[in-house]
Parts: C-alpha cells; sequence; structure tokens
C-alpha cells in the first residue's frame, strides 16, 4: 500500500525517535498475529446465525457505526441521508446514496481514530488501493460490494479470517437467543457467544420497566413483585444465557452508584417500582442495589459483571424520539467510583472468584481511583477506554495513569465494544501498536526489559482479556 495515500502506514502510531520506534517495531512483531479475543461487543448474532452476505458497502461500513454518523451529524448531514433507520418507518437513503454522502465529507475525520479503523478496513481487509474520496466513490463501493458479494466475506469467514478466537455479543435479560440457538446447533457456541445484559429490567427508568419486570417473571415462573422473586428470576435467565457460552454479564447505568438496604427496604422499593414512576432518587437507589444484587449472583454463579458508568446517554431528545437509543449523542460525565461502589465492595469485595470489570467516561478517574482501586481490591480490574476514548491519545493517557498503580495484571485487556465488525481487527491493531509504543518507552528508559516488555505485550493484547472474562 503506497504510504502517501495516508493508508496503513507500516510504523503509524510508532514514536517518531528512532531508537524507540525500533523497540515498539520489535514489539508488535510478537503481538501483530495474536488470536483476537473479543469478548465485549454490539455486533448482530444473526450475522453468524444466518451467514449471509452483506448487503453492500453501506450497510457494512457505515449504517452501524454511530462514530462516524455523529460526527457527520455535526456539520448537518441528515441522518436520512446516511440511511439511519427510523422509528417510524419512513424512507431513508439506500446503498449507493448513503456511500457518496458519507465520502462527499470522509475529510472530517482527518487525524480522527474513525479514519485508522475505516482506512484499515477498506484497504487491509477490502482491498481498496487508495483512501476514499468523492472522487473515487464509486468506484470504490462498486469493489467493496463485489468483494462482498464472494463467500470469503460471510460472517462467519471472516471471524476465520480476522483470526478472531471468540466474539460475544450482547443481548437483554428478556431475549429468548434465537439465533445463538441457531449457532449452538451449528457447533458455533464458544467462537461467538452472548453476555447477559438486565437494564430493561434493573433501571426503573427504561422504557416499558413494570411490563419488562411482568414478562421476565412470566418466562422464569418466578413471582417478581417479591424482591427475592425477581433477583431468582435473574438467576434464572443468567443460567440460560450460559447455556450459549456467556461468561459476563454487562450494566449500563448513569452512575457509579450502589446501595445495600435491608429486605424490608428492598421490598418497599420494588413495590413503588410497580406502581408506578420513580422519582429520580428512587429510581438510583433501585439501579444501586440492583448493581449490588448483580454482584452477589456473580459471586454465586462465576460471571464475570461488567460495570459501563458514567454516560449521559441519549442527550438529544428529538434523535431519541426518532431514532432510538446507541445513536452517538451520549456525552461523558463525571464518576465517583469509590463513594459509588463503596457498598458493593463492603458486602462483596472479598468475595472468592467475584470479577468486576470497570468501564468509565470519566478521564479524570483512572489515576485518582479507578486504578488505586484495582491495585487493591482482588474483585476489580479495569476495563480498557471505553467510548471516546479508545483511541490512540486516549490509550496512551489510559496507559499512563493506571499503570503505575494498578500494574499490568490488574488490566482487563482489550475489547472493541464495536457494532462495526470490520472495525474490529482495526481497534485491536491500535491497542496492539499503542502498546508497543508504551512499552518500549519502559525498555528506552531501562525500567522494563525488553523480554519483560515482550511477557506484557502479549498479556496485555490476549491473555489478561482471557483471564478477564474467564475464557
Amino acid at each position: 500500500m503506497n504510504s502517501k495515500n495516508g493508508i496503513l502506514h507500516p510504523d503509524r502510531l510508532f514514536p517518531a525517535d528512532p531508537a524507540t520506534r525500533t523497540v515498539a517495531r520489535d514489539l508488535y512483531e510478537t503481538v501483530s498475529d495474536l488470536p483476537i479475543v473479543s469478548p465485549h461487543g454490539h455486533t448482530e448474532p444473526s450475522w453468524f446465525a444466518n451467514d449471509t452476505a452483506f448487503e453492500d458497502a453501506s450497510a457494512l461500513l457505515v449504517i452501524p457505526d454511530h462514530y462516524l454518523f455523529r460526527m457527520l451529524n455535526s456539520v448537518g448531514v441528515k441522518l436520512d441521508d446516511l440511511g439511519v433507520p427510523r422509528l417510524d418507518g419512513k424512507p431513508v437513503a439506500k446503498g449507493r446514496d448513503i456511500w457518496r454522502a458519507f465520502a462527499a465529507q470522509y475529510s472530517l475525520f482527518r487525524g480522527t481514530p474513525s479514519s485508522l479503523w475505516v482506512d484499515h478496513a477498506m484497504s487491509a481487509v477490502l482491498g481498496c488501493d487508495e483512501a476514499l474520496t468523492p472522487q473515487n466513490a464509486d468506484r470504490l463501493y462498486d469493489h467493496i460490494n463485489a468483494q462482498l458479494a464472494t463467500p470469503e466475506f460471510r460472517p462467519r469467514a471472516l471471524l476465520t479470517r480476522f483470526g478472531i478466537e471468540t466474539i460475544a455479543t450482547t443481548e437483554g435479560a428478556l431475549d429468548t437467543l434465537p439465533h445463538h440457538q441457531r449457532l449452538a446447533a451449528d457447533g458455533w457456541i464458544g467462537k461467538v457467544r452472548t453476555t447477559y445484559r438486565p437494564d430493561s429490567v434493573t433501571d426503573p427508568d427504561a422504557p416499558g420497566f413494570r411490563d419488562n419486570l411482568i414478562k421476565l417473571g412470566e418466562m422464569t415462573g418466578e413471582d417478581v413483585t417479591r424482591w427475592d422473586g425477581m433477583i431468582a428470576a435473574h438467576r434464572n435467565r443468567r443460567a440460560w444465557f450460559r447455556q450459549f457460552g456467556a461468561t459476563a454479564t454487562d450494566h449500563g447505568v448513569p452512575s457509579a452508584f450502589t446501595a445495600d438496604l435491608a429486605p424490608g427496604e428492598k421490598q418497599a422499593l420494588l413495590d413503588k417500582a410497580l406502581k408506578g414512576p420513580l422519582s429520580s432518587a428512587d429510581a438510583e437507589l433501585f439501579r444501586g442495589q440492583m448493581l449490588t444484587e448483580m454482584a452477589g449472583l456473580s459471586a454465586e454463579d462465576g460471571m464475570v459483571m461488567q460495570i459501563h458508568a458514567g454516560s449521559r446517554r441519549n442527550t438529544d431528545a428529538a434523535l431519541f424520539a426518532t431514532r432510538g437509543p446507541n445513536m452517538g449523542a451520549d456525552i461523558p460525565g463525571r464518576t465517583d467510583w469509590v463513594g459509588g461502589l463503596n457498598a458493593l465492595l463492603s458486602k462483596h469485595g472479598h468475595a472468592p472468584g467475584l470479577k468486576i470489570l470497570l468501564f468509565t467516561l470519566d478521564e479524570t478517574t483512572y489515576a485518582r481511583e479507578l486504578a488505586p482501586m484495582a491495585g487493591y481490591w482482588p474483585c476489580l480490574m479495569i476495563g480498557p477506554p471505553w467510548w471516546f476514548h479508545d483511541s490512540p491519545a486516549g490509550i496512551r493517557r489510559y496507559l499512563d495513569q493506571v499503570s503505575e498503580t494498578a500494574g499490568f495484571a490488574n488490566l482487563a485487556g482489550f475489547n472493541d465494544d464495536t457494532r462495526a465488525l470490520l472495525s474490529i481487527p482495526a481497534r485491536h491493531d491500535v491497542w496492539r501498536r499503542e502498546v508497543c509504543r508504551y512499552l518500549s518507552g519502559l525498555v528506552t528508559e531501562h525500567r522494563m526489559t525488553s523480554q519483560e516488555a515482550e511477557i506484557v505485550a502479549h498479556d496485555l493484547c490476549y491473555a489478561n482479556a482471557k483471564k478477564a472474562y474467564k475464557l
């Protein structure tokens, strides 16, 4: 690939200093071809269950990627023109028109992680010979579509081609997992696995919360009007998810607040939630108590607990009303991890086998709170940089802030947390390059030997994720 095009320079992201760059390059050679462990993400399980060809370049590269359309929205590109589905079912742009609209604004992504991911996908995976421009948009669109029509670009073939050892999707507590049932019949559970995400029945602010709870009771045969019955229903569903490869749960919460109420107080809170909307304070209390309950269940059944806190979600009310959640309007918020997790850790922090992975959008907490916490509590590990910070600069800040206090063994490696299948190898490649960049500095400063750096690079790029997710 001609580096003048700005696509996949072999030394991308490595240090400018020649001596340090050589160390980084040598380290990278030891991890570049490691299998990919993708233990948390949001790819569609139907892709792997049905294994049908992707529709076109736009459906594969643009529509699933809210990193792209949030930036395009910032300059006034209409989401209809990007093919983002509407809740009312009204028509939106298709295929080539989406691609042209994307190409017309691709210069917006210069120097951003999105351009690294898209350029990697187009060049290394799809064989495009130049960066996307308005002038070559149609030619590259036709080239990509021709590639997608071949058996080598079916979803299951791509998992093999990318060297993905295992990939986890994320499903709600009420999901009957039809696609994973098909994957199980085909012997693909393990290569593809699910993750238990109970937010719709643990967050009173979730749409249809009361109806969701009732459905949870119907699915499990438990009396969810009783607190113990509701927890038993979760125990039931978690066991069902484990049949389809789940080793982890996931909890998206506005804050890290947890609670440890007396039994009578818990039941009174549930009674109020079943009768009608809770106040903001009571909703926060309910979520906080449920985090503590989920930690207790994880201590019991061994499932790894992921907490994603500090995202102010769906901040564009009009967008949420017309397109639904997860459309790119999430904004980072402040998070109190020490105070927030106090109740949970006081109750379960020393439970044998309990593993909790913490993800934050509040970077100020990495050195001040998360690194000291993970460097002490045996149940805690720090998840990789998330959402706005899974970028070259974000990864550098993360490693610099957490490694001295938490060490490398208390980091959960990397997960791509993406909806865009073709960006998975690109995201892991960026992580691997940044890990090698960081470690090369420690080597050239004689804070770590080359042999130690190779071990740590392997752990951060592969082994730590397997350990963290009990794979």
